[in-house]
């Protein structure tokens, strides 16, 4: 009977080839991990978005990149108001900077913690040097902490369809800085507003969350009733996601300063979308904030202008409009600056605007005789700041009559601004 074969023992020196090659494979799959959990730096931190009370979504047009990062999680906070009227001080000192050297490039509360998240821009030491990107959280005390970006657990995609990197909007500013201009979060999935590179550069991405791969990207065209043309390079610069009528649909807001409508379920890849128009709301600004929100009235939305008053309209209405055909006819300038749904004017104006909590939005807006940033509170249904204005009630003989209707609005806004000494004693 024959030897059955053997095959030969390795010697040593292949033994130690092949540990060398395990040793390689192990230090690639770590760095592979670690390039996924943690990335090439982050070079800009634009538009902010929270997908749950843990993740942050911060847009990087400079890296051309969206990160999701995971924030240490915190006990949920009793509702506290914001007083902050020097938030760019308080910032600054805490970056060992001047205020003149932050530009404030998005705000949002994370859900459920009382805390502002701040995304920034910060100066360069040399004229030369490129802004650091910078996010920051602030508590109602004016408690600023730094969340590091580029150390934290954090999942990266790629944006795409870059705009040019050359191509310039008023001689100065980069097309590429309007890659995102907003996101929303929704179902699992990421909507994403801005700019491509394509001849109807106006986008829609839609990214799996958690992140799978690449966006769905729709581009986007609207009848814009100021101009009276169809148009196909402006972005969209705020939305909100709600059901009108029993269809998912993105309510949408552009510059100067038409609403649209978008059903979901029309946004596919390589899709070209005609957005509905179903209300103009005047030129000459451009919006600032939009936010969902029911007050006991039913679901509203509002939307703020870099220079004009809000915008306040029911989600009952937006439904109503949607039904009917898109406008396609321009206003009469300047007699009929508005056409299509009428919403209720707001005296309100900030430079950005999220959902606080039940009872308060949360507000980052300039001091005009300052110049400082405040990040400030304002009540639901009440829209504004008492203590922005002096009126009759405020000098110190005014006495209230016995069936004054505003002393108990009064003192809960005095109260809420750090003003309870101040406040009215409630009503006999």
């Amino acid at each position: 009977m024959n030897p059955q074969p053997h095959s030969p023992q390795p010697g040593a020196s292949t033994r130690k080839a092949r540990a060398v090659q395990a040793l390689r494979l192990m230090v690639l799959a770590l760095a592979l991990h670690a390039s996924h959990a943690i990335g090439a730096p982050v070079q800009s931190a634009g538009k902010i978005a929270f997908v749950d009370a843990n993740t942050v979504v911060v847009a990087d047009w400079r890296g051309g990149q969206l990160h999701a990062i995971t924030l240490p999680p915190v006990a949920p906070g009793a509702p506290v108001p914001f007083n902050v009227r020097d938030v760019s001080g308080a910032i600054a000192r805490t970056l060992h900077t001047r205020s003149e050297s932050l530009r404030f490039e998005d705000m949002a509360v994370r859900p459920g913690s009382e805390v502002a998240y701040i995304s920034l821009s910060v100066d360069g030491k040399t004229a030369s040097a490129m802004p650091a990107p910078v996010l920051v959280s602030v508590d109602a005390a004016g408690k600023v902490r730094i969340v590091n970006l580029d150390r934290g657990r954090r999942e990266s995609v790629a944006i795409g369809n870059l705009p040019a990197a050359d191509k310039r909007l008023w001689r100065d500013t980069p097309a590429a800085s309007f890659t995102v201009t907003d996101m929303k979060y929704h179902e699992g999935k990421l909507y994403v507003a801005g700019l491509s590179n394509a001849s109807f550069a106006s986008t829609l991405r839609v990214f799996d969350f958690p992140f799978k791969g690449s966006a769905a990207i729709s581009s986007v065209e609207m009848y814009h009733p100021v101009h009276n043309q169809l148009e196909t390079r402006a972005p969209i610069r705020k939305m909100v996601i709600t059901s009108l009528n029993g269809e998912p649909t993105l309510i949408a807001a552009f510059t100067c300063s038409p609403l649209v409508t978008i059903p979901l379920k029309d946004l596919k890849d390589g899709a070209h979308i005609a957005a509905k128009t179903v209300a103009e709301f005047g030129w000459g600004s451009a919006p600032a904030g939009m936010v969902m929100f029911d007050a006991g009235q039913g679901p509203m939305v509002l939307l703020t202008h870099s220079h004009k008053s809000a915008d306040l309209m029911s989600v009952a209405d937006i439904a109503e409009a949607s039904t009917k055909p898109g406008l396609s006819t321009p206003i009469k300038w300047p007699a009929e600056p508005t056409l299509g749904l009428k919403a209720t004017y707001v005296p309100m104006r900030v430079a950005h605007l999220d959902n606080q909590d039940a009872n308060f939005f949360a507000a980052l807006r300039r001091n005009e005789a300052s110049g400082a940033m405040e990040l400030v509170s304002m009540r639901k249904g009440l829209f504004l700041r008492l203590s922005d204005f002096i009126n009759e009630y405020d000098f110190a003989d005014f006495n209230y009559p016995a069936n004054d209707n505003w002393r108990d609005v009064h003192r809960m806004l005095r109260t809420d601004e750090g003003y309870a000494d101040l406040a009215p004693p409630p009503k006999p």
